[in-house]
């Protein structure tokens, strides 16, 4: 085709040198670093802080189980120092059993070392006596804590939540939530003898007072404009009771539920002690008039761990049913 007319002053590039003719060349691609923004656009980390040296970008899958497992790390350091905080006084008290009667400073003979205890529980475990005590005494504990707990929360509740139901009772109640379990033993055992009977009721009766009162108290405790809000809601007293008073009082229940719990045990044994011929409490006191000390602290050992066993197995019934409660 021909070149088009050129106006004065007007060079074409068939009249330049060839060297000044040849096209330029493309330019070189930038590098991948020089694309690379020096800060992300919302603020946080550069994008090169993502790319190893000479490496590719991590991927987020990477990222996330690195993030995963930092947080494992510092959630088990967290637990391993809570567990340790929580133990100190315990190991500590262990060991002063342990080496306070070998130096002198406690009589031996009254308080052996701990190790010497231990092993006469074990010895009264692997000769069968030990479980033999200790099944006589959960069956007598969980009998009574049951019943406590079938009878004094339904009671509780209708205190609570019903006024006359609450004046007609309230009298009766505080003369008899005055009166210790122990002391009415004795009655127990001249109106029900000494069977069985007479130990799964006074269980009963001792754990049944922790759980009613705390009810009733968790019951009249409720805030005020929880019962309101669901008043104004069109909710009726059935619905208000299921949705709003029972849960909210769930927390005071359950401590009267754990402290209940403890009675069941330490109440059992002055029960055990008069007239039973297997228990914890008979255990330790045979074994105390006969002089047999380490067996007999290998019993008390026994109720210690139990209780302490049961108290967590109610700490852990208590989460479950308060999963809704906001930390």
């Amino acid at each position: 085709m021909a070149d088009q007319k050129l106006l004065p002053g007007d060079v074409h590039r068939h009249h330049l040198p060839a060297a000044e003719a040849a096209p330029a060349p493309a330019p070189a691609p930038a590098p991948a670093s020089a694309l690379v923004p020096a800060s992300a656009p919302d603020g946080g980390a550069p994008a090169s802080a993502l790319v190893p040296d000479g490496g590719a970008p991590a991927s987020a899958p990477a990222l996330a189980s690195t993030e995963q497992s930092a947080r494992r790390r510092l959630f088990g350091g967290r637990l391993l120092r809570r567990a340790v905080t929580n133990s100190t006084a315990i190991l500590l008290l262990l060991a002063a059993w342990e080496v306070l009667p070998r130096l002198g400073v406690v009589d031996p003979v009254f308080v052996p070392p701990l190790s010497e205890n231990l092993v006469a529980w074990y010895d009264l475990l692997v000769g069968g006596q030990l479980p033999e005590h200790l099944e006589a005494s959960l069956a007598r504990s969980l009998s009574g804590f049951g019943l406590a707990i079938v009878l004094a929360i339904p009671l509780g509740l209708l205190i609570g939540w019903y006024k006359p139901v609450a004046d007609f009772l309230t009298p009766l109640l505080e003369l008899f939530r005055n009166t210790s379990a122990v002391a009415l033993l004795p009655v127990f055992t001249l109106i029900l003898g000494i069977g069985e009977t007479t130990k799964v009721t006074f269980v009963l009766y001792a754990c049944a007072w922790p759980i009613l009162l705390n009810t009733i108290s968790g019951v009249k405790t409720v805030e005020p404009l929880l019962i309101k809000s669901a008043r104004s809601m069109g909710l009726g007293p059935v619905r208000l009771f299921q949705k709003v008073i029972l849960p909210a009082a769930v927390p005071t229940i359950f401590t009267g539920v754990r402290l209940a719990g403890a009675y069941s045990i330490l109440v059992l044994l002055f029960a055990e002690m008069v007239g039973a011929k297997a228990g914890l409490g008979y255990l330790i006191l045979d074994t105390q008039s006969s002089f047999r000390i380490p067996d007999m602290y290998a019993g008390i050992i026994t109720i210690s761990v139990v209780g302490l066993l049961f108290n967590l197995l109610l700490v852990g019934i208590e989460r479950r049913f308060s999963t809704w409660r906001t930390t």
